[in-house]
């Protein structure tokens, strides 16, 4: 039997690669694969291919200081852009990015931006992961289960492992079942409800989840993250 050509690298910035590299080749993500080649016979994917690993790109491996968990992308048309809880530019912002704005007013007085581009953030050294990477038009949750989790939960895991003076931010309980990957011992997990309109008031509101994390970096010699949005 002839040997088979090596599964080609995903477009993801070269740290994260290093650290990654043997997920790539496991029988899981080659499935992964083989999904979005199927769904996109029949579906729109959201986000487009080049944005798939934009947290990453965005957020190299050795420049993570906070790191926020959503659940999977945007499914309206434009929203998409890779990073949890942001949408593009022009896109009018969706109620949850809404209260995470509200809530950034009250913590840190910060004016609410005129659009939902979290890439300053991300750009500052946020990484914001969702924990899957694609979704179908219009269809919500309609790529969890099928291999996402398996990779982003060994995200969560090797940065856990690799590093130090984490923030890991969870909002809600979805996110917050992530905290047993967490080695509590050497980073800060803050946890409060979600921002969505059905939960905000009930322990979002007022968390101050942003001035804790800068005071925390701060206190173990990291410089804090500029929350204002560019």
């Amino acid at each position: 039997m002839e040997n088979q050509a090596p599964e080609r690298q995903p477009n993801i910035e070269a740290s994260w690669l290093k650290v990654l590299s043997e997920e790539f080749s496991k029988p899981y993500f080659s499935e992964l694969r083989q999904l979005l080649v199927e769904e996109k016979k029949v579906a729109k994917i959201y986000p487009p291919g080049s944005l798939i690993f934009n947290a990453f790109n965005k957020t190299p491996f050795d420049k993570v200081k906070v790191v926020i968990l959503g659940q999977d992308p945007y499914h309206g048309a434009g929203q998409a852009e890779g990073l949890c809880f942001s949408v593009a530019k022009g896109i009018t912002p969706p109620p949850s990015l809404i209260n995470i704005f509200q809530e950034l007013k009250i913590d840190l007085g910060i004016t609410p931006p005129v659009h939902g581009s979290l890439v300053s953030w991300a750009e500052s050294g946020v990484l914001l992961l969702n924990t899957a990477l694609t979704v179908r038009a219009g269809q919500p949750a309609s790529h969890r289960g099928k291999g996402w989790e398996i990779f982003t939960d060994r995200v969560i895991s090797k940065l856990s492992e690799e590093k130090e003076h984490l923030v890991f931010l969870l909002w809600g309980k979805f996110a917050q079942e992530k905290e047993v990957m967490i080695d509590t011992s050497k980073h800060l997990v803050l946890k409060a409800a979600h921002p969505s309109p059905y939960s905000a008031s009930a322990g979002f509101f007022g968390c101050r989840h942003f001035s804790k994390a800068n005071a925390y970096l701060e206190s173990n010699g990291i410089s804090a993250i500029d929350w204002k949005i560019s």
